[in-house]
This record gives structure tokens, C-alpha cells and sequence, in this order.
């Protein structure tokens, strides 16, 4: 795997994932308690012995940098680094990226330095869990010129995935983005070995060999690989082959899917845990305290270190780092991101963390929000959709926003 050259693409705007992308970029969204979005594809190299890694950034890409770099530390032996790339203006090209296609064309000039044989494009903004070495190993061994990795998906869910038709040796022959038509998707099917699940959806993550990643980027002057290169080159001619993945894979891509991802962290048995001894997912390293835990009822939740945790009752949700959560507050359904700092006793106004007497149910709570007491947050009229300058409704969920300030008795 020495070999491999990995790039992580964290450049999108995130439209779908606000306002948790107003201030930060998509991969740089807190996910369970204390960790990034950003830390999966990472750590999945690493686990996958693959040591040189560019992430590509453009949007609000500060907190990503700072993450990263104070994350992720290589030691001088192992040739190994990772580096970010922010989007720039050249005199060659002055645009910015205009997709993720466009984003690696960019930066072909670093990357081709590099003594490597396959690049492996991954996605900044996905859960799972994934042995990238099988996944390159099978690339090398069909001889394919791109391999793109591939899980069974219902006819509902085709609707939302590009799907790839796939013969029996495993190379993908025709390719459908999102599609809606019924002849069309009658079309598409493939033996998947599930007869409620008979489509194979892209992942978004892919594997090209070196020459014909600059050649496909040459060839099909378009500016995304979902939607442009990948159909281009199936369409081309080039060998495209299928891996098929088995494991969980969930596209971090609204707030429903990020909601819904971290509560099904709470059960006894999650699709996604991050407890796993032989492929860890890492992340920054704090030196924090471990959580009080006043007199309080928690049942079936995570709460992450550095918290001040005094609530009556605490179910079914993620409790962040830092965390401070006064007497007589309930908590059920709901991610509560915590704190980047802790905050000093002050005489006046708000503090930081959430009031006493508070009832928050399927709610977000972004960090640094100083939550007065009697708030409520229940979304009590089932509104789908609303903004306002402290939080927004998207998805039926209430987000209040990073570093908001709800005042004491606020109803929501």
C-alpha cells in the first residue's frame, strides 16, 4: 500500500447539512461526541497502511485545517504525511474548484511527483469502516482501469444513488445518476444477491490507476466524478470494475441522515461503533477530566469526557465533550455537541451549556450554545422546515446553531 496515493475530497459547500456548514465545512461536522466527519476516511487509511494523503478543501475550511494539523502527526521515518490543499487561483487556471473532478485536476501537478501506482478518491463526509487494501488489491488483480466500490440498495434508495449496471464478471457496463424513470430503473437491476436490495449503488469512492486518472481528466472535460467522469469513462470504454461492499456506509449528506447516523449510535448493538481494537478511528487527542455525573438517569446514551452532566434524565442521545447540563433538564432523542472550551463562572447573563428545568427532544444542539433555563425545544407545532437567526428546522429536527443564545423560557 506504499504504493497508493490517497485523496480525501472535503471541498463541497454542504448546502444540504445546514446550518451545521455555515461556520465550518462538511467534513469538519462533529460526529459522535468527539469526533469529525473528516477522522473516518483518515483513519480508515491509516488502519489500511496507507501513509500519503491530500485533502482537498475550498469552503470554510478553517477549522478542518486547524483539526488536521493538530490531529495528525507522521514521524520523519515513515514517508508517510498528510497535507491539506486549499483551493487556490493560479495563473493557469484562476477559477475555484467547480466540482470534484475539477478540485483533483487542479492539483494533478502535486500529486504526480509521487512514486505510486493508484490513487484512491475518497469522499469527505462518509460513515463507515472499510480495509482499503482489499478494496486496492481487487483493483490490481481484475487489471481494472478504475474499480469503484459498490453496496446493494432498494428502488427507493436507487433514486438517490448513481447506479451501476454490472455483468457477471463484475465490470460495470451502463451507469444511471438518481434515476426516477420506471423503465429505466426495470433496466438497472443487477444479481446482487438480495432480491429486496437488486441495484448496486455508487459509493463515491474510487480507485484509478495513475495514467488513466490524468487521461480520464484529459478525455472528459467535466468537472464532477459522480455525475461526469465516471459515466464518461464507462461510456468510453475504459475497464470499470465493481467492488462490492457488504459492511455499513451511510452518506452524511442532510440533516436527517447526520441526525438519525448518531442517535442509532445510542442502541446496544449500532450499525456504526466506534469501539473496534482493530481498526480504531482516531481523532484529536484532549487532556480532559473525565464527566461528573450528578444525580442523573442515563439510559442508552454516550457522554463524552469534560462534562458537567446534573440532568434529571438523559435518553437515547449523544452528550458531547464538555458538556454542561444543569438540575432538572430531560434529554431524549437528541445530540447535544458540547464545548470547544470551558468557560469561567460569570456573575450576568447566560452560561455556557444548557439551563436548569430545560426539555429538548429530537433536537441538534451545535457547540458553545448558552441555553437559558425553562427552555424548551420540541418542535411542538411539527414544523418541517423554518429559520431563524438562533436555530433552524430542517427536516422536522430543530438545529440550534454554534454559539446561539436562547434566553430563559424559550419555546421552540
Amino acid at each position: 500500500m506504499r504504493r497508493v496515493l490517497s485523496l480525501i475530497l472535503g471541498g463541497g459547500r454542504g448546502t444540504r447539512l445546514a446550518p451545521l456548514t455555515s461556520v465550518r465545512s462538511k467534513p469538519a461536522v462533529p460526529i459522535g461526541g468527539k469526533y469529525r466527519l473528516i477522522d473516518i476516511p483518515i483513519s480508515n487509511c491509516l488502519n489500511s497502511n496507507i501513509r500519503r494523503i491530500y485533502v482537498l478543501t475550498q469552503f470554510n475550511s478553517e477549522s478542518l485545517h486547524r483539526h488536521i494539523n493538530s490531529t495528525y502527526k507522521f514521524d520523519p521515518f515513515s514517508q508517510g504525511f498528510l497535507e491539506v490543499l486549499a483551493a487556490s487561483q493560479t495563473f493557469e487556471n484562476a477559477h475555484w474548484y467547480q466540482g470534484t473532478a475539477d478540485a483533483v485536476r487542479h492539483n494533478l501537478h502535486h500529486f504526480e511527483k509521487w512514486d505510486f501506482t493508484e490513487y484512491l478518491i475518497l469522499a469527505g463526509d462518509h460513515l463507515y469502516r472499510m480495509n482499503y487494501d482489499k478494496f486496492v488489491h481487487h483493483h490490481r488483480s481484475s487489471t481494472a482501469d478504475i474499480t469503484i466500490s459498490v453496496k446493494a440498495v432498494s428502488r427507493k434508495e436507487a433514486m438517490e444513488f448513481g447506479v451501476l449496471k454490472v455483468d457477471s464478471n463484475g465490470q460495470i457496463i451502463k451507469f444511471a445518476e438518481k434515476p426516477k424513470d420506471d423503465q429505466i430503473l426495470d433496466d438497472m437491476t443487477s444479481d446482487t444477491g438480495n432480491p429486496d436490495k437488486p441495484y448496486w449503488g455508487s459509493m463515491g469512492i474510487y480507485v484509478f490507476s495513475k495514467k488513466i486518472l490524468r487521461k480520464a481528466l484529459s478525455d472528459i472535460q467535466k468537472d464532477d466524478f459522480g455525475g461526469d467522469i465516471i459515466p464518461g469513462a464507462i461510456e468510453s470504454g475504459y475497464h470499470v470494475q465493481a467492488y462490492f461492499f457488504n459492511g455499513y456506509w451511510e452518506d452524511i449528506g442532510t440533516i436527517r441522515s447526520f441526525y438519525e447516523a448518531n442517535i442509532a449510535m445510542t442502541s446496544q448493538t449500532p450499525p456504526f461503533c466506534f469501539r473496534d481494537p482493530l481498526m480504531p478511528i482516531y481523532t484529536h487527542a484532549r487532556m480532559l477530566p473525565g464527566s461528573h455525573i450528578g444525580d442523573s438517569c442515563i439510559v442508552s446514551s454516550t457522554v463524552g469526557e469534560g462534562s458537567m452532566i446534573r440532568a434529571t434524565s438523559i435518553r437515547k442521545s449523544v452528550i458531547g465533550i464538555r458538556s454542561m447540563i444543569d438540575y432538572g433538564t430531560t434529554i431524549e432523542s437528541s445530540y447535544i455537541m458540547g464545548n470547544d472550551y470551558f468557560e469561567e463562572d460569570r456573575e450576568t447573563g447566560i452560561p455556557l451549556g444548557i439551563g436548569r428545568n430545560c426539555v429538548i427532544k429530537n433536537a441538534i444542539i451545535d457547540k458553545n450554545v448558552h441555553i437559558g433555563n425553562d427552555v424548551q425545544i420540541l418542535n411542538k407545532n411539527g414544523i418541517d422546515y423554518k429559520e431563524e437567526s438562533q436555530y433552524w428546522i430542517r427536516d422536522g429536527i430543530v438545529v440550534v446553531k454554534k454559539g446561539a443564545i436562547l434566553e430563559n423560557g424559550t419555546i421552540i
